[in-house]
């Protein structure tokens, strides 16, 4: 299994400073890889989290219709003056919407999963590389940065670019259907 790995973790390394070694200068092709390693890091959270929402749509409707039953009994009961079932039944639904609630937050939190991976790569590499700062950010940010003062920028700049892109693109264009609908 080791040196599966091993040559796993060579191919990996080797594509992912290909990135980097696309122009000649050293300044735009630090930026220009870390934009394009931020935007793979932006695709592989898309593709899995497109994954997971295909895989439990079914549970994720249900939740929804559930939400939806329980509001639309709660106000039955209200507006028939039944105060206790409102109350009960409006506490159903507000559970069943807590659920859905921290599942898309799960969702969420699921896009940002290859960052750590991306930063631990951008450690091998560019570790002890220090950017100067200019005299407003020095101040607030000290002389020199490292590699993710720039990677954190470029990383929401390229959600930022994908949000915009998504509907155009053959396969998210059906992940951003499955998003509007819920």
């Amino acid at each position: 299994m080791r040196p599966f790995l091993d040559k796993l973790v060579f191919v990996a390394d080797s594509l992912l400073i290909s990135l980097y070694r696309i122009m000649p200068d050293p300044l735009p092709a630090y930026l220009l890889g870390t934009f394009l390693l931020c935007f793979l890091c932006v695709i592989a959270g898309e593709l899995t989290v497109s994954v997971a929402l295909r895989f439990n749509r079914r549970y994720f409707n249900e939740m929804t219709e559930e939400m939806i039953r329980k509001e639309k009994l709660s106000m039955a009961a209200y507006e028939a003056g039944d105060k206790e079932s409102y109350r009960a039944l409006n506490k159903e639904a507000t559970d069943v919407w807590g659920k859905r609630f921290f599942t898309m937050v799960a969702y969420s939190a699921g896009i940002l999963w290859p960052i750590p991976f991306a930063l631990a790569w951008m450690q091998t590499r560019f570790h002890g590389i220090a950017f100067p700062l200019a005299w407003p950010l020095s101040i607030a940010f000290g002389e020199t940065v490292g590699y993710t003062f720039t990677f954190i920028p470029l990383y929401i700049l390229c959600r930022i670019v994908f949000k915009y892109m998504r509907p155009h693109l053959p396969y998210f264009r059906g992940v951003q259907k499955l998003l509007d609908a819920v």
